[in-house]
């Protein structure tokens, strides 16, 4: 676990930090609910650690299985055998693995810049997205680009066709469209 100047760790003054700013409440509690956030790290001590601070919901990440942990450094693969992830799950609501695992749960990080944009999808990341949740069908992912997600949520979401309000994405892409053509 990293520590600070004068011992204090990291993660007493992340949790810190997530208190001042009224961050807390279990996975879909009315407090979550609120502010939702998820505490995700490789470290899966600090998920332990931090489970003694706030009842906040945990994501273990996991990469890939060659990789040692950041914290003891143990692959992986040895951290993820039934009887460790049996016992990891009293801390954390889910894990992520490395995208290119095929599980379908949480996998990171999706990124819009072309070094990180599999070929694959043509570097196009609502092509990535459309892979990942509609064929795969991941219950959820990590992103660093928020609202090329939220974009293509908008976009593909049968909730939000054009249903005669002039704020529904398709109308404010063609106003955006035209804008540019004038």
């Amino acid at each position: 676990m990293v520590k600070w100047p004068g011992g204090k760790l990291f993660e007493d003054k992340f949790v810190g930090i997530l208190k001042k700013y009224g961050y807390k409440g279990s996975y879909l509690s009315e407090p979550w609910l609120k502010q939702p956030l998820f505490i995700q790290s490789f470290a899966p001590t600090s998920l332990v650690y931090i489970s003694n601070l706030t009842d906040s919901p945990k994501i273990f990440l996991i990469d890939d299985i060659t990789i040692p942990t950041q914290d003891t450094n143990q692959s992986y693969w040895e951290i993820t055998s039934d009887a460790y992830l049996d016992y990891i799950k009293d801390y954390v609501v889910g894990i992520g693995p490395w995208k290119d695992t095929i599980v379908p749960v949480h996998p990171y990080t999706f990124r819009n810049e072309n070094q990180y944009l599999h070929f694959d999808f043509h570097q196009d990341p609502y092509e990535e997205y459309d892979y990942w949740i509609n064929k795969i069908g991941v219950d959820g992912l990590f992103t660093d680009f928020t609202g090329s997600l939220h974009n293509f949520q908008e976009w593909t979401s049968p909730l939000s066709k054009d249903d005669g309000d002039d704020n529904s994405a398709s109308k404010l892409l063609h106003k955006i469209e035209s804008s540019y053509k004038n």
